[in-house]
This record gives structure tokens, sequence and C-alpha cells, in this order.
């Protein structure tokens, strides 16, 4: 039996200043429904994937939260069994909250959207509307345009003539794109926060140019009825020494107006002692081709705009220590400053960065929990090939839905995995069922809990619906046999093969209206600096 709390004790939680992870184990498209402000979406179909980086501290108090269905208990069972020691379940869910009296939010990423609408409401941040921007590039204007997004969100649909700058880069390259004090910086995102986040971030850091952020971003520059560009690549990857000195200069004018402050290796040392006490997250802010080139063990990739538009996605755990890592110090302490405004209170530098460090490359990868208890029986894609045409075989994708919709096996039903039990009653009868995912981890998991739920014999496929394109096997489009309503996740409006338009502007009338929520909410401890 779970313990449980009350709404009442867990809002007493939240604002108590103590470590917390506030887990949301529901499907990320249900979550994105309605939620609690600082609430985590860590769905337990994909519970073991993410969660020791996400809640490293075993002792960390835990609370879950689900609609009352029974998915918090589950997912308690799976933190016991993977050694976490204080959880607890919300007494009835979010629909206990609700009936609480306390405000329940949608969408995503909401601290930080929230945030982003707070900044533009108290410092002012100056914009630029759609139009004015097209008629700028129309007339020749001296400008530049920097989107804030990674890159493969800039690719995908970005401003004509925008360079791709990630929110964290911008004042370490904005010298040597914007070397003249009098041309124009306009910021752009996919729509609000990194817009708004970018802009003040040059202002605060007292660059010479003018600078505005494009109002509503690309979905509002699409919705003024303009062109937008797809596939472009035009990056700023490098600084002169030049442009990296006044890039310093400006870092550090940020650090003492925002009390950024910096550790050194020994104290990072002690920190990571005193990891089983204190919860503590490393992050390099740098772009993730950097990350990968080389970057400290144990550290984690966190593109520092990225880190700010979405900081419930890296550190989970509320009131944790955060340690911030770059080459020069640039990316860090812009990062730093955004966090502390938004309310973390040990948040720091590490001085000299990567300096003396033995550097180790690749990407990270995940320890997953529980594994070795996942001991379902593998199939090959060749062995799954001859099943399928021969046999009275089914094959289950428990994937992402977005990634079955874009391509999956022939014949395959898509299934959500916590609700698998339901999904069994709709699917047919079968002499052998195989399960699939995107690489074959989620349907492993997925096969061990499905042979407990059915007598037909059930394996996995190895390396999922990867492996069985890598051996060059056709997957189809579409959304053929759906056992299960595909809410595990949250569709960008761009995402959306229907209602795009309708789609854009809800999502900008919903980050606009956020500051009204929060007011109401009482529970942000968000920061202004004068």
């Amino acid at each position: 039996m779970s313990r449980l709390i009350t709404p009442q004790a867990l809002k007493e939680l939240i604002v108590g200043g103590g470590e917390l992870a506030l887990l949301d184990v529901r499907e990320e498209g249900v979550f994105s429904d309605g939620h609690m402000l600082y609430a985590c979406p860590l769905p337990l179909s994909r519970f073991e994937l993410s969660i020791l980086d996400l809640v490293p501290r075993r002792a960390t108090p835990v609370v879950l939260c689900d609609d009352d269905d029974g998915l918090s208990a589950r997912a308690a069972a799976a933190l016991a069994r993977f050694g976490y020691s204080d959880v607890s379940v919300l007494d009835g869910g979010l629909p206990a909250w609700a009936a609480a009296g306390f405000v329940v939010f949608s969408g995503v990423n909401v601290p930080s959207k929230a945030f982003g609408e707070f900044v533009e409401v108290n410092y002012h941040t100056p914009d630029i509307s759609a139009e004015d921007l097209n008629q700028k590039i129309i007339d020749g204007v001296d400008m530049v345009v920097l989107d804030s997004r990674p890159f493969d969100e800039y690719q995908r649909m970005s401003i004509p003539t925008g360079i791709d700058v990630p929110g964290a880069e911008l004042v370490h390259r904005v010298h040597d794109l914007a070397p003249s004090p009098e041309t124009l910086v306009v910021v752009n995102c996919a729509g609000r926060t990194r817009s708004i986040i970018g802009a003040q971030s040059l202002i605060n850091a007292g660059i010479a140019n003018p600078v505005v952020a494009l109002r509503n971003g690309t979905m509002g520059y699409k919705l003024a009825g303009l062109e937008i560009d797809k596939g472009r690549d035009k990056r700023a990857l490098t600084s002169t020494p030049e442009g990296t000195a006044k890039a310093l200069e400006a870092a550090a004018r940020v650090a003492d107006r925002f009390g950024v402050q910096f550790i050194d290796q020994a104290t990072l040392e002690n920190w990571k002692a005193e990891r089983e006490d204190r919860t503590l997250y490393v992050f390099d802010v740098r772009n993730p081709e950097e990350y990968d080139a080389g970057h400290m063990p144990g550290s984690l990739s966190a593109p520092g705009g990225q880190l700010v538009q979405g900081t419930d996605q890296y550190a989970v755990t509320r009131n944790a220590r955060l340690v911030l890592i770059d080459d020069n110090g640039v990316r860090a302490t812009m990062t730093a400053s955004w966090l502390l405004q938004l309310g973390w209170r040990d948040v720091v530098v590490l001085d000299g960065g990567l300096e003396d460090v033995d550097l180790e490359n690749g990407q990270h990868t995940s320890d997953v929990a529980g594994l070795d208890d996942a001991d379902a029986k593998s199939i090959t894609p060749t062995d799954l090939q001859a099943k399928l045409e021969g046999g009275n075989t089914v094959l289950i994708d428990c994937g992402k839905s977005l990634a079955y919709h874009k391509g999956h096996i022939a014949g395959a039903w898509f299934a959500v995995r916590s609700r698998l039990a339901q999904s069994l009653e709709k699917i047919p009868d079968a002499d052998l069922l195989v399960i699939t995912s995107d690489d074959g981890l989620i349907a492993r998991f997925a096969a061990t809990e499905a042979a407990s739920l059915t007598a037909t014999p059930v394996q996995y496929l190895e390396g999922g619906t990867a492996a069985w394109a890598d051996a060059g096997l056709a997957l189809v489009s579409g959304e053929e046999h759906m056992a299960d309503e595909p809410e595990d996740m949250w569709l960008k409006p761009y995402d959306r093969s229907t209602g795009i338009e309708e789609a854009m502007n809800a999502y900008l009338d919903w980050e606009i209206g956020l500051v009204d929520q929060i007011n109401e909410d009482g529970t942000t401890n968000f920061r202004l600096f004068d």
C-alpha cells in the first residue's frame, strides 16, 4: 500500500523550500490537458528509461500524481524496486488537487513558459510584429535575425534571413554577427518564450545594438500570411577572439548584476561526495555537438537555452544543486542568470569550466532502471519477418505515436504500454505476440508485463523498429490498427496533420494567459532584479 499525501500537505511541500520531485506519471498528452504547475511529466510507459538521470538521489522525497486511476501505485512499486525510499502518492490524484481549489495548468514546460511572460511584463522587453519585420527584410534594413531554438527546430521552419543561434549562444556569438552597434538584432523562436528570453539576454548583457523579440515567433509570422523558410542550415558555431572578448565582458556584467556564483573544482568534488544528502545536477550547457566531442565525465548535456526553456525536463528535483559547465563561462553565466530569476537558489558556474579535466566523448547513455528484471525473450527482425509472413503472429508497437504515424511495421497495432491490459482486449487472438518500440527497450519491458496478462507466448523485437528499418525491411506510414488513443505525446501545433493554424492561435493565447494563472496559483518564486 503506497503512502498517501493530501493536496494541502503537498502544496506545503511545494512552497516549503526543501527538495521535492513531483512526478506526473500519466501520458504526456494527458498531462498537457491538465496538471500541477511544478509537476514533471514522467509517463509510466517510459519510466525506467530516465528516472535515474532525472531523480538521481534515491532518498529524494518523491510525490506521484495520476488521475486517481492506479498509475501512481504502479510507479510507487517500481520506485521501491529501484531503491527509492521516500515515495508518496497524491491522494485522489489530480482530481483531488482541483477539488481542493488549487490551480490546474494545461500545456508543457509551464513554469518556464509562464516565466517568459513574466519577464516581458516586468522588463518590458521590446518586440516587433511579423509585418514590420517582413517590411524591413524587403527594405534591406541593417539587421540580423537570430533564431534562438535548437538546430533541428530551426530547420523545420525559420524566418527568411534567420541564423540559428540557440538561446545561451546569443551573447557568445552576437558581437561577430552584428559588429556594428547600429545593426538591429531580432530574436525569434517558434512562439514567444525563447524570443523574449533571448532578446532580454542581449539587453541584460548590455550590448550596444537595438534589440527586439519577434512577437509570436515563427508561428506569428506564418499566421500573418508570410512565407517561412524550411531546411535552412545557417548556424553560428564559432566566435572570433574579438567577439569572445566582448562576450566575456558582457557575461561579467551579467554575473555582477544577477549575483551569479562560481565554484572551483575542489568544491564540485566535495558536492559530489555529498550526493547522498543533496541532489546534484552537473549540466554542460554548450551545443550538443560540443558535448559529444568532449565533456566532463558524469555531466549531462543541457544546452543553456533549452535548460531555461524546459527546466522541468532536466532538473526534476526542486531545490537541488545545479552546477553549470561550458568552455569559457559565457554560456554558463547567462544560463545561471536566468535560472536564478526563475527562483532556483543553488545554481553555480564551474570556474575554469573544462580546463584540466580528462574529457570523455560521445553521447550520454542513461542507466536503465530495472532492466535485469525485464526477462522477455527476443526475436530478430529476420525471424519476425518470417513469423509475420507464415504464422499467426500479431505485432504490437508500444513506441511513440508520432513515430508510429511516420513509419511502422505493416500490420502492427499501436498501444500505450501503461494501458496494455486494455489494449490486449482489442487485439486479435494469435499464436505469438511480438512487441516492438522505437529501439526495443520499452518493448522489452512491455513484453515482460504482457506475459503476465495473457497465456499467449510473448516476445519483443530486438533493437525495435529501428533495427527492422536498418535491416532494410519496409515501413508504412499512417494510423492503422490503433488499439489505444495516441495520448502519449503532446504535439506542437506544427506537428499536427490538421487544424494547424487554429492550434497555433490557441497556443499563443495560452502562453499570454499564463501570467494571470501563476498569480492565482501563488507557488512561483520568480525573482526580479533592478
